[in-house]
């Protein structure tokens, strides 16, 4: 038998909160058990976050990569200076921008970024990866409605409460 449990419907209406309590307490340990595997590896997860975003996008600003992680500028500024020491990133001259720099990663930053990714997919894998795949399709339509809820909420007025 799988070590997931089959959850039974329930048929009394869902309180929203607890189900954002599920969640969060869900979110705290996937980040725990994703951070013991970068730990492994001499990562922290902000860390690993700069690296996997370079993965995607090399030659971007610290304000780019600071809005691509939702944080702020000053934020970003003293952990990539921590990633140059360190020799996994490298900041580049921007021609005719005397102000920023491009970012980049090194070869050990690509090898680190690379190990930080497969163990972050297998975990992935081994978790999420492991429900049925039409449970796994409601699931990425239920939280595509979530977080266009939020996105939504974002942008408009909010009452005074």
């Amino acid at each position: 038998m799988s070590r997931l449990q089959a959850v039974e419907p329930q048929s009394s209406p869902v309180d929203p909160m607890r189900v954002w309590f599920r969640f969060i307490r869900l979110h705290r340990r996937v980040s725990n058990a994703v951070g013991v595997e970068l730990r492994r590896l001499g990562l922290s997860i902000p860390q690993f976050d700069v690296l996997s975003t370079l993965t995607e996008s090399e030659g971007l600003t610290q304000q780019d990569l600071a809005a691509r992680l939702y944080v702020t500028k000053g934020n970003v500024s003293g952990l990539i200076d921590r990633l140059v020491e360190a020799g996994l990133v490298e900041r580049r001259a921007i021609p005719g921008d005397r102000r920023s720099h491009a970012l980049h990663l090194t070869p050990e930053g690509e090898r680190l970024a690379a190990a930080g990714i497969a163990a972050q997919s297998a975990y992935v894998a081994r978790t999420l990866g492991s429900l049925p795949p039409k449970d796994l399709a409601e699931f990425d339509r239920l939280v595509r409605i979530w977080r266009d809820a939020a996105r939504a909420d974002g942008e408009g007025p909010h009452p005074e409460g």
